[in-house]
C-alpha cells in the first residue's frame, strides 16, 4: 500500500459557523479570521494505492457551480484535484474507487463534472462510488438544515451512472469492508459519516473528515455549527479521541490548510496535538 496527499484547493468558511458556541477569542488562536470573519480552509483528499486498486477518499468541491455560489466561499483555483493527481503520476481514469465520507458539496462535488454539452456525468468513468446506505437516504431526502449542502447535481448523477455501491452497518467500527480498511461511523455532523482507518507501515491513519476538520477542533466542546446533532458530536469525538490516543492513531486532516497529519497526546486539558507531520516526511 502507498498513500498520497491530494490537494483539491482552498476556500473560506465563517469562523462562527465552524466553531458553534465557542467564543471567537478562543477559536481564533488556532484559526485566525479575516475581515469578514471567515477562516481559511482546504480540501485535502487521500489517494490509496492498494494492489490493483486506486482509491480516492473524497474529491473536494469541484468547479461546476456558479460564480455566485463560489463567491460565498472565496474559493482559490491555485490547486485542484486534476493537477494534484497529475503530480503523483495519475489521472482520474486510473481511479478504481471513490469513497465518500459523506455527501456535503465540499466532499463530493468534483466526482461529477459538467461536460461540453452542459450535461452532468461522473468524473471518474472507471470507478465505483461508495457511500453508506443510511447516509444516501439522508442526502437524497435532506432536512431543511442540510439541504444547502446536499446539492442534487452532485449526488443524483452518481446513482444514475450505475457506479454506486452502498455500504451497510450501524456499529461504531465497521470491519472487513470491501475496501480492505476499517471504517468508523459517526452521526453528529450528519447521518453515518464514514471515517476510513488505514493500516500503513505499522501505523494506523484515520481520515478525520468533519469529525475533526482542523487542529482547532480537537477540544471536545469545539463543535461546528453545521453539525445536526452537536451533543452526539461531542460524545463521538470524546470516544474517538480516547481510542486514537490509546492506540496511537495518526489523524489525516481534510480541512486544515496548514496541518496535514498529526499525532496526539493526553494532557490536563484533554487530548491535544503531540506532533505535526506530513505524509511524505513521516513515511519517507
Amino acid at each position: 500500500m502507498k498513500l498520497h496527499s491530494i490537494g483539491c484547493g482552498k476556500f473560506k468558511l465563517d469562523g462562527g459557523a465552524m466553531f458553534g458556541v465557542v467564543p471567537k477569542p478562543l477559536w481564533e488562536r488556532t484559526n485566525p479570521a479575516d475581515a469578514n470573519n471567515r477562516i481559511q480552509m482546504c480540501s485535502r483528499s487521500l489517494l490509496v494505492e492498494n494492489g490493483e486498486r486506486l482509491i480516492l477518499i473524497d474529491t473536494g468541491m469541484g468547479n461546476k457551480q456558479s460564480e455566485k455560489f463560489f463567491s460565498h466561499y472565496d474559493r482559490s483555483a491555485d490547486e485542484n484535484l486534476d493537477g494534484s493527481l497529475r503530480k503523483k503520476g495519475f489521472h482520474r481514469d486510473d481511479v478504481t474507487d471513490v469513497f465518500f465520507t459523506h455527501l456535503h458539496f465540499d466532499h463530493c462535488g468534483d466526482a461529477i463534472l459538467r461536460n461540453k454539452k452542459d450535461t452532468l456525468e461522473p468524473a471518474f468513468k472507471n470507478a465505483t462510488f461508495w457511500s453508506h446506505e443510511d447516509h444516501w437516504q439522508w442526502a437524497t431526502h435532506p432536512n431543511p438544515r442540510e439541504k444547502a449542502s446536499f446539492l442534487p447535481e452532485n449526488i443524483l448523477p452518481i446513482q444514475e451512472s450505475g457506479q454506486l455501491q452502498l455500504l451497510k452497518g450501524k456499529d461504531f467500527m465497521l470491519k472487513d469492508t470491501p475496501l480492505d480498511f476499517d471504517i468508523i461511523l459517526v452521526n453528529g455532523h450528519t447521518e453515518k459519516q464514514m471515517l476510513p482507518v488505514l493500516r500503513y507501515q505499522n501505523q494506523r491513519i484515520v481520515f478525520a473528515a468533519d469529525l475533526i476538520p482542523t487542529i482547532g477542533h480537537l477540544p471536545i466542546p469545539y463543535v461546528m455549527g453545521y453539525d445536526t446533532r452537536p451533543l452526539i458530536s461531542m460524545d463521538e469525538k470524546s470516544r474517538f479521541l480516547k481510542m486514537a490516543c490509546d492506540e496511537n492513531f495518526l489523524l489525516f486532516l481534510e480541512h486544515d490548510p496548514n496541518n496535514e497529519l498529526i499525532s496526539l497526546k493526553q494532557t490536563e486539558k484533554g487530548v491535544r496535538v503531540d506532533k505535526i507531520h506530513t505524509l511524505a516526511n513521516f513515511f519517507e
